[in-house]
């Protein structure tokens, strides 16, 4: 029996950023599918599971938890692993992350989501014009912090990487290039060289 359950689904970068740390943390951990393009995330069964009605939620020895952010700084504690080393160490870590859900990984997930997995005619080019500024001004920030750093918030790999790093593996376009972000581009193929690294849709079910 697993010791760490993870609800999430393949196309969800939130959910790869708790899948990436269990796998590479070499946890006892299985993915329970969530099927969120059918919409089972708002179903009562789910609800009472997460009642923001998301994905990822942990299980874990009686505790649940859902936000990735979260997630990753339990995980980090309860395995031991990609933790930061200090209290000025976990601050700059949780600054990253705290970045990262409001400036990077939400506007990128909801920019590919309105790119595409929406039928073609629905899809709001003036909102996808506008999302893909503000990424631009988030890699922006992002490739200038990784100029002479192999990490973004320490001088190891934290969970401040996992938690930037997820929804720039997905293939789909959404207006990100490596070629146009180099410190963005190798700090992907450092964390990719990780022993057990597996690309999203590899690590987690569900895709369609």
């Amino acid at each position: 029996m697993a010791d760490y359950k993870l609800h999430c689904f393949a196309e969800s970068g939130h959910s790869y950023k708790a899948a990436l740390m269990l796998e590479l943390s070499g946890a006892n951990w299985e993915p329970v599918f969530a099927d969120f393009m059918n919409g089972a995330l708002r179903q009562p069964e789910y609800l009472e599971t997460n009642e923001m009605a998301e994905a990822p939620v942990l299980e874990h020895k009686g505790t649940k938890l859902s936000q990735s952010g979260v997630i990753l700084d339990y995980l980090s504690t309860s395995l031991g692993k990609f933790a930061p080393g200090s209290a000025d160490e976990r601050r700059e870590v949780l600054r990253w992350i705290l970045w990262d859900n409001h400036k990077m990984s939400s506007q990128v997930g909801l920019t590919r989501f309105l790119m595409n997995f929406l039928p073609e005619e629905k899809r709001p080019e003036q909102v996808i014009g506008f999302m893909q500024g503000r990424l631009k001004a988030a890699y922006t920030v992002l490739d200038r912090r990784l100029e002479g750093r192999d990490w973004v918030a320490a001088e190891h790999c934290t969970i401040a990487d996992f938690s930037c790093c997820s929804y720039l593996y997905y293939p789909e376009p959404f207006g990100f290039d490596r070629a146009d972000w180099p410190n963005i581009a190798a700090w992907l193929d450092r964390i990719a060289a990780i022993d057990g690294w597996q690309h999203p849709y590899d690590l987690m079910p569900g895709r369609t």
